[in-house]
């Protein structure tokens, strides 16, 4: 087969590319990706060059090329489909020829002259897809969180500072949909700040089961074709490239086929979509009308929202928003079905997982900063509308269930339904409390927290 000589990959690439024509998820459009099997090559790189089997100036042209690579000068030859076969295999020779190409013309030769640094004997030395690949998808995780926990916190943020402006304006809550007690919007955004935040720490906390990987287990974890004390070498030299604590797995034969780590990853990632999307919901349900809905909330005007209908305006920043979100939903259950599918000593299905947690990761992060910036940043509280629906409702009565007792509150909530009145008209109808006591009871401290 021949391959154009302007390119840096090689005769494998080649035939992945022609074989793997599937999506436009290309290997090219994950830079984390990109980025952590460079520095896995890298750390092999020097591990092997610590034991004295890859030679100085294969070393530095590989080096070389790893950085150059890092640097994002030959992202365009990365091409293979990140749906494959092989098991991430045309991912791992993509990485080996581009490295082994742009270090040849370092050492002043031309590319595919692989007998003085070749793809695999020299930059896939010691080394297996199936050590690389799983290691580099960790790796990859790590460094593609720090962007989706960076977004989330200050989308925490945001939420506590809208829970800080909103905190004297008095509503109703609503349970099953229907009137409940009285509360504050400040203690309604502060819920959405809250339970976010929660996210931030599971995701912190999922980053230890991706600390442990099986670089130097090779191809089923015998560490077959590496020279005795490689896989600690290679491992520290990767923690210390990266600044990631990674450590050897307790079980390397474990690690070539088992996928849970990656399975619990996603379900924090399907997690965190659902909590979104349930805001984003709760914030289409607040704002709904102008006029003929609940309307507690106004959402910035974003673009007009009728072909037919002069002056609608929809809510299109949370209808997005939950649209990624089930869209991670179902990329979780790919991954599930993917990691069920292992046999025996490998999972060829980890290319499938790999870049459906990177697309849950790129869909989450993009999500999280458009509700951020195009949505909650500008909310308004229509207090007007908050005092109405509360003043209208019977949420009152709950806070005089103490001083009145259940079946009596019963009894003029039925009232009130009956005759449009309010609780308050129907209590200081019939005589059972005074003004001054109802102004006592009903005190803005006293019904949206507990009685001091």
């Amino acid at each position: 087969m021949e391959v154009a000589n302007s390119v840096y990959y090689g005769i494998q690439t080649q035939r992945a590319i022609d074989n793997f024509q599937l999506s436009r998820n290309k290997l090219c459009n994950y830079p984390e990706l990109i980025k952590a099997l460079v520095l896995v090559k890298a750390a092999c790189a020097k591990a092997n060059n610590k034991q004295k089997l890859l030679d100085d100036k294969k070393y530095d042209a590989i080096i070389f090329a790893t950085q150059a690579i890092i640097d994002g000068e030959f992202d365009k030859y990365f091409s293979v489909d990140m749906i494959q076969g092989g098991a991430g295999t045309s991912c791992n020779m993509n990485m080996n020829e581009v490295i082994a190409n742009v270090g040849l013309e370092y050492m002043g030769l031309k590319k595919g002259q692989y007998s003085f640094l070749h793809p695999n004997s020299h930059v896939n030395m010691s080394q297996s897809t199936n050590d690389v690949y799983p290691t580099a998808i960790r790796l990859a995780i790590h460094l593609k969180q720090t962007h989706l926990l960076d977004a989330l916190s200050s989308l925490v943020n945001a939420f506590g500072e809208k829970s800080h402006e909103f905190k004297d304006i008095q509503k109703l809550a609503r349970t099953q949909l229907q009137d409940a007690v009285p509360m504050t919007l400040g203690q309604e955004f502060n819920s959405f700040s809250s339970t976010l935040r929660q996210e931030v720490t599971l995701l912190n906390s999922m980053s230890e089961l991706l600390m442990s990987i099986n670089l130097g287990g090779t191809a089923v974890g015998t560490g077959i074709t590496t020279k005795q004390g490689y896989s600690k070498l290679a491992i520290k030299a990767l923690a210390d490239l990266t600044s990631i604590e990674f450590k050897p797995v307790d079980d390397f034969f474990d690690a070539s086929s088992d996928m849970g780590a990656l399975v619990t990853y996603s379900s924090a990632l399907k997690r965190l979509a659902l909590k979104l999307s349930k805001i984003s919901n709760d914030l289409r349900l607040l704002s709904m009308g102008p006029r003929g809905g609940i309307s507690e909330i106004k959402l910035p005007n974003r673009q007009p929202g009728s072909s037919i209908m002069p002056g609608k305006v929809n809510p299109v920043i949370p209808e997005a928003v939950s649209q990624c979100a089930y869209q991670v939903v179902g990329l979780d259950l790919a991954i599930s079905m993917a990691a069920e599918a292992g046999q025996l000593q490998l999972n060829a299905m980890e290319p499938l997982i790999a870049v459906n947690l990177l697309e849950s990761m790129n869909l989450l992060t993009n999500a999280i900063v458009m509700l951020k910036t195009l949505c909650v940043d500008d909310i308004e509280a229509n207090e007007s509308r908050c005092r109405d629906n509360l003043n209208n409702s019977l949420a009152m009565v709950t806070a005089l269930n103490p001083v009145l007792g259940y079946e009596v509150c019963t009894q003029i909530t039925k009232e009130a339904l009956q005759n449009g009145g309010s609780i308050l008209e129907q209590v200081i109808g019939k005589k059972l409390l005074t003004r001054q006591q109802l102004h006592s009871i009903l005190n803005t401290n006293n019904i949206v927290q507990p009685i001091p």
